[in-house]
């Protein structure tokens, strides 16, 4: 049976095949001066895409529970031992992610707990390297990686006041705390955050994978819940076969996971351990599916989204390549399940983007090929009404591509104003999501959240900001909209009055970046439901919390800010391209005429010329459509690429 990892390489097979074809599609354009800047930053946008998509799993799970050993299992079966640790007791530490940047060398860098204390969000630490500590490893020392990712485990002994400083001890939340060592002494995690990038073929395809510790622990990392979960395409929640949803279990799946948008996956790990030599077989398979229906219905989940199975067990086949124990082990129900949910969402969303790319750049270049065409086809019927006719005939048409080239470039003061009310109309628009304006409203949020009691009006102010940011993102569709209406009307003008033939391009989604600011709304307002909103009565968690917020907010108003600058700049080089198009169409035309006036043969030279002109377009026009249908079969044809069993079923 196909494993999850067979699926992500077809898939992964697929977009090099599609972005093969959108390179070739590309340099064609290019060559024939047949796309713009803006259709070349277009085309770039899609390749980077295609060539750089990720997938992000995330794995959540109290302590114990073997997320680590599931990840082995089913991402690292392939190396033949264990990487991640997966010892007995509290292993993972801190969050951990698993990719591959090949701009880096294969690493672990680690950022140190004490930069918790500088109020400094995790998003801009990235990108400040000197602040992790890195242990680059040896690709050739099979066991370098799993030595290095010993170090995630490793804690430090800070004293009481230093471990309040740091978030690991709460006064007001005494049974959660940390056991207290000798001498009022606390351990705490050593690292807040371990990035590792290795070469592995899932990481270097795209794969994130991000081990989490237990969320619902004093110290718990406030950007994991806020940041890095809502941004993962799927959570697997696991759990202990034996015990089912606990307390603990059921608390961190209320707070953190019980969202809208999220695929998730429930696990009922160590299957293994409810084996019984006093119970038949039978009887073994029958509580482990009383356990599968008893936490569906607990987490109000479908039976289909709840597995059982031993990440050990399927680590070990998989290691010894026994076929017969990966099958017991229950694993292969999930991967095919992660396979069947997690790849067609993100195949589909860029496949849609491929053929809406595609349509559009065709479209674009036929537009531009008709009207290169007409301008030949008028060029050869005015050349062919030459034929016998005097040198004073040819005068008058010089005069006349004089005329016509003097009433063409009125259109400049014309388009002149054009761009002048574009510029404003789309300043106006992008007013609305300036950062400026961003940090205009989360100053607004700050004063509501400081004036009320103890801030328990924190919830209520965010639930405020977000709406004043809905409508904001809404005012920019609205100007958008406005803006693109206006240079409907003016283009149908233009076209009418000289010739051009311009269209508007295809309007910004700006939803998509509304569907994202709901996902920031609902896990805010679930970290501000919880203990947390007391801690905002400290100083320096608020200014956290401030930054972690401004940090995702500005991702999502700057992208959106980016797209409608893009769709502007797009527009703005039609324009460009098509008035240089017109000038040199009637610099041709006169240079034609003059070639024929001063030799007598060369009349019958030029219609040849144009005749091979209209021809040499027609081709063009031929192969540019062949190109983009050539993209959009290769983007519908995915089928063809995954595993046998994954296309029969």
């Amino acid at each position: 049976m196909p494993t999850f990892a067979d699926h992500f390489d077809a898939q992964s097979q697929w977009r090099r095949a599609v972005c093969d074809r959108v390179g070739e599609f590309m340099r064609f354009l290019q060559a024939h001066r047949l796309a713009d800047e803006g259709a070349g930053e277009l085309l770039a946008a899609l390749t980077e895409r295609l060539a750089s998509d990720r997938l992000i799993v995330a794995f959540v799970a109290e302590f114990s529970r073997g997320k680590s050993e599931l990840i082995n299992a089913i991402f690292f079966g392939d190396t033949g031992r264990r990487v991640l640790p997966a010892t007995p007791g509290r292993t993972t530490m801190c969050p951990v992610e698993l990719a591959f940047d090949a701009a880096e060398p294969p690493s672990l860098s680690l950022l140190p707990i004490a930069t918790r204390l500088d109020c400094v969000s995790l998003s801009e630490l990235r990108q400040q390297p000197a602040r992790w500590s890195r242990l680059v490893i040896d690709l050739t020392d099979p066991d370098a990686l799993p030595q290095a990712l010993q170090e995630v485990t490793r804690t430090l002994s800070v004293s009481l006041a230093d471990a309040r400083q740091l978030g690991f001890w709460d006064d007001q939340r005494p049974d959660d705390n940390p056991p207290l060592e000798a001498f009022e002494r606390v351990l705490v995690p050593a690292w807040r955050h371990a990035l590792i990038n290795y070469p592995h073929p899932l990481l270097r395809q795209g794969l994130v994978v991000v081990d989490t510790p237990g969320l619902n622990a004093i110290g718990a990392e406030p950007e994991l819940t806020l940041g890095l979960l809502p941004s993962a395409h799927a959570i697997v929640f696991v759990l202990g076969a034996d015990t089912g949803v606990t307390k603990s279990d059921k608390a961190i799946w209320c707070d953190h996971l019980d969202a809208r948008g999220l695929s998730r996956f429930v696990v009922l790990n160590k299957i293994d351990a409810l084996a019984d030599p006093l119970l038949p077989v039978a009887g073994i398979t029958a509580q482990v599916e009383s356990q599968r229906r008893a936490t569906a219905a607990s987490l109000g989940l479908p039976l289909a989204q709840v597995f059982a199975l031993s990440a050990r067990q399927a680590l070990a086949a998989r290691v010894t390549a026994d076929d017969e124990g990966l099958a017991a082990s229950g694993i292969e129900a999930l991967e095919q399940a992660l396979a069947a949910e997690l790849l067609p969402l993100r195949r589909n969303a860029l496949r849609e983007q491929v053929v809406t790319t595609a349509l559009r750049l065709e479209s674009d270049a036929a537009r531009q090929l008709g009207g290169e065409r007409r301008e030949v086809a008028e060029q050869l019927i005015e050349l062919a009404a030459l034929r016998g006719k005097s040198g004073g005939r040819l005068a008058l048409l010089l005069k006349r591509v004089d005329a016509d080239a003097a009433e063409f470039e009125q259109c400049t003061s014309r388009l002149q104003a054009l761009r002048s009310v574009h510029a404003r109309m789309l300043k106006e628009a992008l007013a609305e999501l300036s950062s400026d304006q961003l940090r205009s409203e989360v100053e607004h949020l700050q004063a509501e959240m400081a004036a009320s009691l103890l801030h328990l009006g924190a919830r209520r102010a965010f639930a405020g900001l977000c709406q004043r940011l809905r409508a904001l993102l809404s005012q920019a569709g609205r100007r958008d909209q406005e803006l693109r209406e206006m240079l409907a009307a003016q283009f149908e003008r233009l076209n009418t009055d000289f010739g051009f033939v311009l269209a508007v391009a295809p309007a910004v989604d700006l939803d998509r970046f509304t569907v994202e600011l709901d996902v920031i709304e609902r896990s805010y307002l679930q970290f501000l439901g919880l203990g947390h909103v007391v801690r905002l009565a400290n100083l320096k968690f608020r200014e956290q919390f401030r930054r972690m917020l401004v940090a995702r907010l500005r991702v999502v108003f700057e992208t959106a800010s980016a797209e409608l600058e893009r769709w502007s700049k797009t527009t703005s080089a039609l324009v460009d391209t098509q008035l240089r198009d017109r000038r040199r169409g009637f610099r041709k035309r006169r240079e034609a005429l003059q070639r024929v006036q001063a030799a007598a043969g060369e009349l019958e030279s030029r219609l040849a010329e144009l005749t091979q002109d209209t021809e040499r377009l027609s081709g063009l026009a031929r192969r540019v459509a062949e190109l983009g249908q050539a993209v959009r079969d290769e983007a519908a044809n995915v089928d063809s690429r995954l595993p046998t069993a994954a296309r029969a079923a």
